[in-house]
């Protein structure tokens, strides 16, 4: 497999793995939630670190993916205390666990090879250079294989849960009322967003994976009306998103991830703007239409009066 090909295909498995739990996140309207997961992995990464010695271990994903699910827990039980509302639970738990993972990066570990840099911004092509080897084939980049392996665990997870994931998703307070438990399942799928953000933590840093999981899933929300639909449209735009997006950043010779980004925008930006004009069309069909009909009932009127 060409190192092209491979960076192309891991950019594709990434957004992929990434926007299937986005479709729930933004219908939940926990879009924020994971940037702030996308800060707080930071320091399980490092602490993961710390034990294993290996950026490649699955226990260091682990570590940080856990680390991530502090932020959701943290910030249900500030919420349940009723002393603190909002999206202010966040902001006071994920900045202490980035600056924490800062601090411990910049004193015990400044010979570790994971920038400040590298954190928020991240670099496929750098993550693409790590190939897999069997038996003398190169099968790709290793990292496309740990996106492929996250993408399999949220489809299994969706495909099993999806009818109490949808009406949790749409009406939790019916859900918890027929006897499902949605506390351990809204758990259980911030766990694997955080997974997720985890594994696409080196490919694309902390604010781009955000992009990825968020956009194409806000831009498929303007289209679709069913939850199937959304999810389809969902996928189609984050896999054609990170495509071209990436083609954009060849061409211009610029930052992969941030190219990627910049053109989901750019195409949530186009579906707003033509679902906006489509509406004032309507609206303005609708008012014609209305014009219309008073002035035939006028004229209606009119005859029945005339002698």
């Amino acid at each position: 497999m060409s190192f092209l090909i491979g960076v192309i295909l891991l950019a594709v498995g990434t957004a992929l793995a990434c926007a299937l739990p986005g479709a729930f996140v933004v219908l939940r309207r926990n879009s924020m939630l994971v940037d702030a997961i996308g800060h707080a992995v930071f320091p399980g990464i490092v602490v993961g670190y710390w034990f294993t010695q290996d950026l490649s271990s699955p226990w260091l994903l682990l570590a940080a993916a856990l680390s991530g699910l502090i932020v959701v827990l943290g910030s249900e039980l500030l919420e349940r205390t009723g002393l603190v509302a909002g999206d202010a639970p966040q902001g006071l738990i994920f900045p202490a666990l980035f600056s924490i993972g800062i601090l411990m990066v910049s004193t015990h570990f400044s010979n570790l090879h994971l920038d400040t840099h590298t954190v928020l911004v991240g670099d496929l092509n750098l993550a693409a250079f790590d190939q897999l080897v069997i038996g003398g084939t190169v099968l790709g980049p290793t990292h496309l294989y740990v996106m492929l392996g996250v993408l399999a665990l949220n489809v299994a997870f969706i495909a099993l849960c999806y009818p109490a994931l949808k009406l949790t998703t749409f009406n939790q307070s019916y859900a918890a009322s027929l006897g499902l438990r949605t506390v351990a399942l809204n758990t259980t799928l911030m766990f694997l967003v955080a997974l997720t953000v985890t594994a696409a933590f080196y490919a694309v840093g902390a604010i781009l994976v955000l992009a990825l999981i968020v956009v194409p899933a806000a831009t498929a929300a303007l289209l679709a009306h069913r939850m199937s639909t959304m999810i389809a449209l969902t996928l189609s735009f984050a896999a054609g998103g990170s495509f071209l997006g990436f083609w954009l950043a060849y061409v211009l010779n610029a930052a992969t991830s941030a190219g990627i980004a910049v053109f989901l925008g750019l195409m949530f930006t186009a579906v707003l703007l033509v679902r906006h004009l489509l509406g004032a069309q309507r609206r303005r069909q609708a008012g014609h239409q209305l014009i219309r009909d008073s002035a035939d009932q006028a004229v209606q009127r009119s005859e029945v009066h005339t002698p």
